[in-house]
């Protein structure tokens, strides 16, 4: 019953999705500019935008739906509980359910990065290639694939275990401890990362001094943000496309800007693009984010402690006995069709938060330059210039460029 539920769910939501893109291909059909982009962008920028979104949307269709199916077909064929079976059988001490559940994560997360591979591949070689976009060798690609799952593996092994381990010891009360962990995990990663683990896949030199640097930093001054560190990535090393952030907690913080977005943009430009970044700063849209998510997990593990015993749920999926990892796997696939709801609602905030950034770089008097700098960002990295409005607002988590230019003109 619940295997057939999550089945109508899933094919539910998949439908949901296909529909939407299908309306977002025939967007990318057009090939004349629309009235309200011709004072945007020239005939053969949004050309060169609709051939690359055209390729990412034929993408789409066959990789989602090569998942739809692969995923359905791993249920109906009972393949999970299979690899739980063997996973019993790889060690003589494998009847203990941590050692028993990290085998079958490994195997697992094997097999699925094996099955992900040609598609990433054909997207990577074929066409970001073919658009301009990746710079990166065959060599590069699978050094990163080798790191990604070594340090993924490193992380990820040990966090398995304690999160099993403190739902066996703390009772009914586990998801309270659980969240606690994970939100201590996420704090702990939010500061090792960009200083530990990213430096393994690029490399970070401090912004040269001159006349851009003397910018930012007079920017961040003018703003009170309490700027430590200033890096460029050299993002170039893998792809052409380009971006700007910042992290760090508290009186630590760091910007870090694409050696492209260098490139590709002048120093005024990139300092709009800084203000718009800081108006998240301001705003503390970061730490509201933050508190969303932790919000949305401690619910997650709330109403997942309601389901970890609840043996027809098991039996429905092929499954024997109550395997923790299992349980908190099996209440994802139910938990489908709300999390598509989460992710719309967050897309809606996320969506109002570029606007009120927006504004906070206009205010700044960085509206004709952010302006330019936005226009300049898409048209470079070939983004999606006349999307359709259903699709934009179920999936963008920033609002379209049109969109935005109308809000900088309008609000005073």
């Amino acid at each position: 019953m619940y295997k057939l539920l999550y089945l109508a769910c899933s094919t539910a939501v998949y439908v949901l999705e296909n529909y939407l893109s299908i309306r977002q291909h025939r967007r990318f059909l057009i090939q004349t500019r629309p009235e309200e982009l011709k004072a945007i962008v020239n005939e053969d920028d949004f050309l060169k935008s609709q051939a690359y979104g055209l390729d990412k949307s034929n993408f789409g269709f066959v990789s989602g739906a090569f998942t739809q199916i692969q995923t359905t077909l791993i249920l109906l064929w009972d393949v999970l509980p299979w690899f739980w079976w063997y996973s019993g059988t790889l060690f003589q001490s494998a009847d203990r359910e941590i050692l028993r559940s990290i085998i079958f994560f490994v195997i697992t997360s094997i097999l699925s990065t094996i099955l992900s591979l040609p598609f990433s591949l054909y997207f990577n070689f074929v066409i970001e290639q073919r658009h301009g976009f990746n710079k990166q060798t065959l060599g590069l690609f699978f050094a990163d694939l080798a790191k990604e799952l070594l340090v993924g593996g490193i992380i990820a092994i040990p966090v398995l275990a304690a999160f099993l381990r403190i739902v066996q010891i703390a009772g009914d009360s586990f998801y309270f401890w659980t969240w606690m962990f994970m939100l201590a995990f996420s704090l702990v990663m939010t500061t090792i990362y960009p200083t530990l683990i990213q430096p393994l896949f690029n490399k970070f030199t401090p912004l040269e001094e001159g006349e851009l640097r003397t910018k930012i930093e007079a920017l961040s001054e003018r703003v009170k943000f309490p700027l430590k560190k200033l890096y460029v990535v050299d993002g170039s090393k893998r792809s052409s496309h380009s971006n700007a952030y910042f992290y760090g907690f508290f009186n630590n913080k760091r910007i870090v800007l694409f050696d492209t977005l260098l490139q590709q943009s002048d120093h005024e430009e990139i300092c709009a693009v800084l203000a718009h970044e800081l108006g998240h700063w301001k705003h503390h849209h970061v730490l509201k984010a933050l508190l969303i998510s932790q919000l949305h997990l401690f619910l997650i593990f709330f109403l997942f402690s309601l389901s970890i015993h609840f043996q027809p749920l098991y039996r429905s999926f092929g499954f024997d006995n109550e395997p923790i990892l299992i349980g908190f796997l099996l209440f994802q696939y139910i938990y489908l069709p709300f999390e598509a709801i989460a992710g719309y609602a967050m897309n809606i905030l996320s969506r109002k938060h570029e606007f009120e950034a927006d504004l906070f770089a206009k205010r700044l008097g960085y509206a004709k330059v952010l302006r330019s700098g936005l226009i300049k960002l898409a048209t470079q990295n070939r983004g999606p210039l006349y999307p359709d409005p259903m699709y934009s607002a179920y999936h963008y988590s920033h609002p379209p460029l049109a969109e935005r230019l109308n809000a900088l003109g309008k609000v005073s």
